[in-house]
């Protein structure tokens, strides 16, 4: 038995038919108008069923009608949030920009599985209309990371409400080598986790450093010096609290005498980046500074020479090289190789190694 809520579904949509079957094309767009005013003049009002029979009505219209009144329903509609979710889908999905973008960007009532659809299917336009919705999830980024060209990535990059994840993080950090518009999108991003702003940073500073000593080679020296003390002041200034609450933790483990191999070899397998460079940096006897350089290097070395300093086995140093690769996104090593180069690494060699970049670190910072 049908409800009485259908009924004059029904009714409307056959008066409707009847009308746009004899119609001119005026005539249809007179008639969208009328329906769409009634819909938005009282859409806070309507129940769930009323918006089920201006959805019946809109999807009948929407067939009969040129793009110029389609995109001007998506408009109308894009901003409202009960907005009868079937004709927001259609919209959504036209080929057509003019007609899908208002909806793509603006709709709170499309649904997450239809944005993902749109995104791995349709073109740019249509990526970069998604990336200018207030919120995006992670799933939905992921997507516009991939497939986005540069403009798609910066919009999603510089959306506020766009969440990012961590395999997407590391992918972008890696492509802001390359891009300094980008790295400068990414690196404003308030929720960027440390590990990933000091590797953006190393590798921002490194470029610069080869911009200005092209430029002046005479001043060569002084750029570098100048870069680095760049970076250390955006280190100290770009601590989190978070940051700042890990250091506290292992120094008040290393003054009880908890702090041991098997406690960073923890914080590492758990992918904690600032515990376990603190640890580190506790065990071989070095400022956290000095080890966070180290630690955010491309190659491995910085890590070794800790880890051996600190007296750790390969087990542990293995477990903190993967957590590196995990965070930076990048390419696995060949940890037999590594494991070969650790144990063959003389304790002496690596305190003299270790030496330099306190030397190193102390005439930045002075």
């Amino acid at each position: 038995m049908r409800s009485n809520s259908a009924r004059p579904s029904e009714n409307l949509i056959e008066e409707l038919q009847a009308a746009l079957s004899h119609g001119t094309v005026a005539h249809r767009v007179e008639t969208l108008r009328r329906v769409t005013d009634l819909f938005v003049g009282n859409a806070v009002d309507y129940s769930d069923d009323h918006i089920r029979v201006f959805d019946d009505v809109f999807q009948c219209l929407i067939e009969q009608i040129e793009t110029s009144a389609r995109a001007l329903l998506a408009e109308r509609l894009a901003p409202i949030a009960a907005a009868p979710p079937q004709i927001i889908r259609t919209l959504a999905l036209d080929e057509i920009i003019e007609v899908s973008g208002p909806v793509l960007s603006k709709s709170e009532r499309l649904d997450e599985a239809t944005l993902i659809e749109i995104a791995r299917t349709r073109g740019q336009a249509h990526l970069k209309a998604i990336s200018l919705r207030r919120t995006l999830s992670e799933a939905l980024t992921d997507v516009l990371v991939v497939r986005g060209d540069e403009d798609v990535v910066q919009s999603t990059v510089g959306n506020p409400g766009a969440q990012l994840s961590e395999e997407s993080l590391a992918d972008l950090v890696v492509r802001a080598e390359r891009d300094d518009d980008l790295a400068g999108c990414i690196g404003l991003r308030p929720d960027l986790p440390r590990h990933h702003y000091l590797r953006l940073v190393a590798k921002a500073s490194s470029s610069v450093r080869r911009k200005l000593a092209a430029a002046h080679p005479e001043l060569a020296d002084e750029v570098s010096r100048a870069v680095e003390e760049a970076a250390q002041r955006v280190r100290a200034v770009t601590r989190t609290k978070q940051t700042e609450m890990a250091r506290a933790l292992v120094k008040s483990l290393h003054e009880d005498g908890r702090l041991n191999e098997l406690q960073i070899t923890t914080f590492a397998e758990q992918g904690k980046f600032d515990e376990t460079n603190a640890g580190l940096a506790a065990l071989a006897g070095v400022a956290v500074e000095t080890a966070e350089t180290m630690m955010i290097e491309s190659r491995t070395e910085g890590v070794m020479i800790l880890a051996k300093v600190a007296g750790m086995q390969w087990p542990s140093v293995r477990a903190i090289i993967a957590m590196r690769e995990k965070l930076s996104g990048g390419s696995q090593t060949d940890m037999l190789k590594l494991r070969d180069t650790y144990e063959g690494l003389r304790a002496s060699t690596a305190q003299q190694v270790l030496r330099f970049h306190r030397m190193q670190n102390a005439t930045t910072v002075a």
